[in-house]
């Protein structure tokens, strides 16, 4: 049977499939009363880990998640990221590290989390224009401070996280990865190699017709959608992969919760093994 339960860092337990609340609408409506209801819902089903981050709003997001779920559960994971800024020559959104601004996300997701401490911070990206000792190096500084538990990435390369390693020690990583999207396969053997999280974003995702056809068929098989194989492929491919599917349904969550119970038979995870060899 799969493992349900990872230790983020060691020490950090959470549920393995987490929720990301990137699709959560902010604006006030209707629909951020549903995104309130879909968060709540979320702990209420057992989910321990939540992805966020500033760029998603500029950090409404993060306020939503505190509107909805402060004071927070025991056990409750909410996890953001820092490292993106309204720092073009226009205010457009882009890449920056500085260690100034990286200070000033921290200091506001601590507010709008309403927290002491943010458990776990990931960097949203390596900005380029910036050292990568400088921009771990700050979050490294921000940990001994006590604002932050444990230090992540998000879409590095193996060199790159070999390269923050000797710096800091990292506890998760957040790439792009899925079924028919395997490019981080070697970040995965590092982190697995290693015991770091492997958050996965953009966890469920579908190719061409071909490949959707094989996922459906493997689906009928089993009983299940298509989104739910694609997640029980995932729990199954390594220990340290804890997906994070977002939504802004309820119904849909349901479904991607129930896909935890889903145990692949061998036949049919070789089937789904290949797919990333075809894509």
């Amino acid at each position: 049977m799969t493992s349900t339960a990872f230790a983020i860092g060691g020490d950090l337990e959470v549920r393995r499939l987490g929720f990301g609340a990137m699709h959560l609408p902010t604006e006030p409506g209707p629909a951020r009363e549903t995104s309130l209801a879909v968060a709540r819902r979320a702990v209420e089903l057992g989910i321990t880990l939540i992805d966020t981050a500033h760029l998603y709003g500029g950090g409404a997001n993060e306020e939503l998640l505190a509107e909805a779920l402060h004071p927070y559960p025991d056990g409750l994971l909410i996890t953001t990221k820092v490292g993106v800024a309204r720092s073009g020559p226009s205010g457009e959104w882009k890449l920056d590290g500085r260690p100034a601004v990286l200070r000033d996300q921290v200091e506001q997701a601590l507010r709008r989390l309403r927290v002491e401490r943010i458990e776990l911070l990931q960097l949203h990206r390596i900005d380029p224009e910036t050292p990568l000792a400088d921009q771990v190096g700050t979050l490294r500084d921000l940990r001994t401070e006590g604002k932050i538990g444990r230090i992540g990435l998000s879409e590095v390369t193996v060199d790159e996280l070999d390269q923050a390693r000797e710096i800091v020690d990292v506890a998760s990583v957040q790439n792009r990865y899925n079924l028919l999207d395997r490019e981080h396969e070697p970040v995965l053997a590092v982190c697995e190699a290693a015991g770091i999280a492997f958050l996965p974003w953009r966890p469920v995702a579908w190719g061409d017709s071909g490949t959707e056809a094989e996922v459906a068929a493997v689906a009928a098989d089993v009983g299940a959608t298509p989104t739910q194989v694609a997640l029980a492929w995932l729990l199954g491919h390594s220990p340290v992969v804890l997906p994070i599917p977002g939504t802004a349904r309820i119904d849909h969550l349901e479904e991607n919760l129930a896909a935890e119970c889903l145990e692949l038979a061998p036949v049919h995870r070789d089937r789904l093994d290949r797919l990333g060899e075809a894509a």
